[in-house]
């Protein structure tokens, strides 16, 4: 027969030290877990509290990306964690939605006009899948989130250089690879006044992703995602509960990253640039009736 696991004098240490990282969120997870299970299944817990929350199903979130005054969505990702793949897929800031509630505006104003949940209803109805959770998150937060990380590395395509003082926004960044942090990471997110314009920002996005998602995702940092997700503070909001958002993120580790761009094309409609994206299949019936109703209003721009 054989013995449970002989605990030493070191397991209060331990624990001590796990309820010092994890806080109030690591009395979440129930007690039997933790006191059940072989050392090592014990030792996974108490290192990382939120191992046994590591499962939303094939439920899909919505990131969002606030600009630093909280209005419009600058950055729309949907992300899913499945059969060992994070899949991430960005739709464009000036994507095209006939919006129901709305009318017709883009994609980055729906968050104004209705909230997450208008986002999350339009999303589901155009990609023909349900968008069960949001993360809402201000931009400004790339600034400590970088720094409480050591910086991100990631190889700049191109000189860049913009200042936008009505936003304390000022990017002066040299081309080449090298490790960016605070407000260089900001501005590299942000950055869009090339002759790419808003895709070109879209395709650097998924540069910083893949360096960010490289980093969280390796052992330390997941130890460590309580101080990070205290770090975001009040720039962070989601209808996620704590051990959700810390057991998504766990469950991203280990995972290969899928990240695309939602395709289309530009378009100009009573002088409005927009994206007439390619919704998928699912949603091909809907956003092929739309595109036909309305072709006869706007002219594409290649």
């Amino acid at each position: 027969m054989s013995q449970a696991p002989r605990r030493d004098g070191r397991t209060p240490v331990l624990l001590a030290a796990a309820i010092g990282l994890g806080g109030g969120l690591l009395l979440a997870a129930p007690l039997s877990e933790l006191l059940q299970g072989h050392l090592q299944e014990q030792t996974k817990a108490l290192i990382n509290p939120f191992s046994a929350w590591a499962g939303l199903g094939d439920q899909e979130v919505v990131i969002l990306g606030t600009d630093v005054g909280g209005g419009n969505t600058d950055v729309m990702y949907t992300l899913r964690v499945k059969d060992g793949v994070t899949h991430l897929t960005q739709v464009p800031r000036d994507t095209y939605i006939d919006s129901s509630s709305f009318g017709p505006l883009k994609a980055n104003a729906l968050y104004a006009m209705g909230g997450p949940e208008a986002v999350k209803g339009e999303l589901s109805r155009h990609l023909g899948r349900p968008i069960d959770h949001h993360v809402l998150v201000n931009l400004s937060v790339i600034r400590r989130l970088g720094d409480a990380l050591g910086g991100l590395e990631v190889n700049v395509p191109k000189r860049m250089y913009y200042t936008d003082n009505t936003q304390g926004l000022y990017i002066d960044l040299q081309p080449g690879l090298q490790t960016l942090k605070g407000r260089d990471l900001e501005g590299f997110l942000r950055f869009r006044h090339d002759e790419m314009g808003d895709i070109g920002r879209l395709d650097r996005q998924k540069l910083l992703l893949k360096a960010l998602f490289q980093k969280i995702t390796t052992p330390e940092n997941l130890v460590r995602l309580p101080a990070l997700l205290a770090a975001a503070g009040k720039d962070l909001k989601t209808d996620l509960g704590p051990m959700e958002l810390g057991g998504l993120i766990t469950a991203m580790g280990g995972t290969k990253l899928e990240a695309e761009r939602l395709g289309g094309r530009p378009f100009d409609r009573d002088g409005i640039s927009y994206w007439e994206a390619e919704w998928p299949a699912q949603a091909a019936g809907a956003a092929g009736a739309a595109a036909g109703a309305t072709s006869d209003r706007y002219r594409f721009l290649f």
